[in-house]
């Protein structure tokens, strides 16, 4: 795993994050689906990593993918992607390019020019409402 450059130490994230976020962007858990609260959001803004407010993704490509998970069909901030092996499959798991957290995972299946569907984790993520 590569060094980033807004990382802690495990106490400090188990300090700054609440237990349900600490689960999914160090343990690379996952939120149940349909329960985000940011999976039918629809206002203009920019989306933020939870553990390090680093801009990840912007309004504009946010997509209702019916997955369960606010879906974006591109990154606008740092997105790190990794094979991920897990639950007898292989797919593509991204995480926080600052502070290496663990967003959700990314697939070739996206409706626009992209053809990315960006899976993304309420709890991995904050909204940020742009400005008048």
């Amino acid at each position: 795993m590569p060094e980033f450059p807004n990382d802690k130490s495990d106490a400090e994230w188990r300090v700054q994050l609440s237990p349900e976020r600490y689960a999914i962007l160090r343990q690379a858990s996952t939120e149940p689906a349909f329960t985000g609260a940011l999976l039918h959001l629809e206002d203009d803004g920019s989306f933020t990593c939870a553990g390090c407010r680093t801009e990840l993704f912007d309004s504009a490509s946010k997509f209702n993918s019916g997955c369960g998970w606010p879906s974006f069909d591109a990154a606008s901030g740092p997105v790190l992607e990794r094979e991920d092996r897990s639950h007898g499959m292989v797919r593509t798991e991204i995480l926080c390019g600052s502070c290496g957290g663990h967003l959700g995972h990314v697939f070739p299946d996206g409706p626009t020019e992209t053809g990315l569907r960006y899976c993304v984790n309420s709890l991995s993520i904050e909204f940020s409402p742009e400005r008048d």
